[in-house]
């Protein structure tokens, strides 16, 4: 009665109200090294307020949106530093979804000139190994993110005069488990927790009585600037506790991180 079969024929035509066309996201990889220590990886916006004028995904993205011809972008890391540590060696990987790009077609020797453009337009970052990637080859850069180590230099001041001697045994540690217990700092953005830490090795590198740099290899997640100066003792141990004295970091520098993507490029 209400759903006849065949259906009766229509009495109103449909009429098109709008046509709209979009294209597929478009996905770039890469690294980046940071050289600033006045500079975040995303824009640092408190209250509705902008604190640093510009940030590591701004700088890459503007020209990648400008010859894509994107409506919008999604950044990606392989984790992220803070603002004031900087990023060296072969740099951090990550990844732009450009949404609706006009352009999707780029020549190896245009990615060149692209990344070469980007890499001219700041002193603060670099950018190497600028490819076009599939949706599926950025989730490669997630993977085994707890498992995958990491490379940090610490300029660690003392409050104790200190000879070379009363440093060198940290050479010898190995494996040290950690317990760190969520940062003050970070509190307002991740839950309350205690989290097992490794680091793997230390290297001291003594300076003057109240200086020396640690070069140290950890499991990814460990907060260094905490294992440092022991974050009021959340952090157990702590190389505060380890030198039996009062210890606070003043440089912190990602010296690798140990992900093999995105692959490495001749440019």
């Amino acid at each position: 009665r209400h759903f006849p079969c065949p259906p009766s024929s229509p009495k109103n035509l449909c009429v098109a109200l709008g046509i709209q066309c979009n294209n597929g996201a478009v996905f770039v990889a890469g690294r980046y090294n940071k050289y600033s220590r006045n500079l975040p990886q995303t824009p640092w916006i408190i209250d509705g307020e902008r604190k640093l004028e510009s940030s590591v995904e701004e700088l890459i993205s503007e020209h990648l949106m400008a010859e894509f011809k994107a409506d919008s972008f999604n950044f990606s890391s392989s984790g992220r530093e803070d603002v004031d540590v900087r990023t060296l060696g072969n740099g951090r990987p990550f990844a732009i979804e450009l949404v609706n790009p006009r352009r999707i077609h780029f020549t190896a020797e245009e990615m060149k000139g692209l990344q070469q453009t980007i890499n001219n337009s700041s002193d603060k970052i670099q950018v190497r190994d600028l490819q076009l990637v599939t949706r599926d080859a950025i989730g490669r850069m997630k993977e085994g993110e707890e498992e995958k180590t990491k490379t940090y230099s610490a300029l660690i001041w003392t409050d104790k005069a200190i000879q070379s001697e009363d440093i060198a045994f940290l050479d010898d540690i190995k494996e040290l488990k950690l317990d760190q217990k969520t940062p003050l700092r970070v509190l307002h953005r991740r839950p309350l927790a205690v989290r097992s830490r490794i680091i793997h090795t230390m290297k001291s590198e003594y300076i003057d009585e109240h200086h020396f740099r640690l070069h140290l290899k950890t499991q990814a997640g460990t907060y260094i600037k905490e294992f440092v100066h022991g974050d009021f003792g959340r952090t157990k141990p702590n190389i505060g506790s380890l030198l039996n004295r009062t210890t606070d970091i003043l440089e912190l520098d990602v010296e690798s991180v140990d992900v093999d993507w995105p692959p490495t490029l001749d440019n």
